[in-house]
């Protein structure tokens, strides 16, 4: 499951995301709180499937922001507009669209890569 290493991601995690994490709690707590501060809202597109989802692949949808924090302490889930309440899904289902700033390209890719290498809280 784990690609090749990507050094300056490694780095941007390191120093960014988990600083400072003894354990599964403050790196969850780690990732929430840089996901939280660098992503903007943005157009994305689903990559894949998910039993705990109702997203298909291929389906375009807008994430308006992160799940509230208590829903993220094994995975990163982000709320989309959907219906009229939102619906959080899994963030490692998603893309962000061309559309998107560099800051939450960044921020979302760092965590595909994270999920991608088969790293865990």
């Amino acid at each position: 499951m784990a690609g090749k290493k990507d050094k300056e991601r490694e780095w941007r995690i390191e120093i960014e995301a988990v600083v400072d994490a003894h354990d599964s709690a403050e790196r969850a707590t780690g990732w929430y709180c840089y996901l939280e501060d660098k992503m903007s809202p943005f157009l994305a597109v689903c990559t894949v499937k998910r039993a705990i989802s109702p997203l298909k692949k291929g389906d375009r949808v807008e994430v308006i922001g992160m799940a509230p924090k208590d829903e993220c302490q094994h995975e990163m889930f982000v709320m989309i507009r959907w219906e009229k309440d939102g619906l959080a899904v899994p963030l490692a289902q998603l893309k962000p669209g061309k559309d998107a700033n560099d800051a939450t390209r960044e921020v979302v890719g760092d965590w595909l890569y994270w999920v991608k290498q088969g790293y865990e809280f």
